[in-house]
């Protein structure tokens, strides 16, 4: 079940508040755009609610309990793809895949990390060093990190940097499934983005923009 609630929360850097207090809820089934001006905060608010960065005021809650009490059971339950893809040069993105589901404890055969990363597109280069690949190979490898993670929320943050046309309509498709199936998803990017449902017609995303501290 996915039960996110931000209440009024606010991020500053410096001492200077980023954006208004900002307040949504996302439940399964769900898709909602963040957007705003470049600068005004989206990846702070993504990282603020990861746990990877402190909220200045407001508070996160998940499944109804404030996030600092289920925080472990949240990163459970929570894939995340930042701007630094967090991948390892050296491996391959076959190995990449399989660390990452090792350090995390869960079970994922080679076959299933092969699949996932031909859903992305790289087949015929799972066992290339990652530091060969493009930076859209990259970061196709990193979103299929996040299939591989079978979690029900994906918080993604500009998903669609790197990629070319047709990666970008597979994207979508894949996205526009996850929700179909019961899933959440937030993520930032600059572009209108259209998610087709498996079924026909396309999944319905809300829109949040961040707007300016008054």
């Amino acid at each position: 079940m996915v039960d996110l609630q931000v209440s009024q929360v606010v991020c500053e850097r410096g001492a200077r508040p980023l954006f208004a207090p900002v307040s949504f809820s996302l439940g399964a089934g769900q898709a909602l755009q963040l957007e705003g001006a470049n600068g005004r905060g989206k990846t702070t608010l993504l990282r603020v609610l990861c746990g990877l960065a402190t909220a200045h005021g407001g508070q996160v809650r998940w499944q109804g309990a404030p996030m600092a009490q289920v925080r472990a059971d949240f990163h459970r339950q929570m894939a995340y793809l930042g701007h630094a893809l967090a991948l390892k040069e050296e491996l391959s993105a076959l190995e990449n895949l399989c660390t990452d589901a090792a350090l995390a404890g869960l079970e994922l055969s080679v076959a299933q990390a092969r699949e996932a990363l031909s859903r992305m597109g790289l087949r015929g280069r799972e066992h290339l060093p990652l530091r060969v690949l493009s930076q859209g190979q990259k970061r196709r490898t990193a979103l299929a990190r996040v299939m591989t993670r079978r979690a029900p929320l994906w918080i993604l943050d500009e998903p669609f940097v790197a990629l070319d046309a047709q990666a970008v309509e597979h994207l979508c498709r894949l996205l526009g499934h996850h929700v179909a199936q019961g899933g959440a998803l937030l993520f930032t990017s600059h572009q209108p983005v259209a998610l087709p449902l498996p079924g026909g017609g396309f999944c319905a995303v809300e829109h949040l923009t961040l707007e300016p501290h008054p």
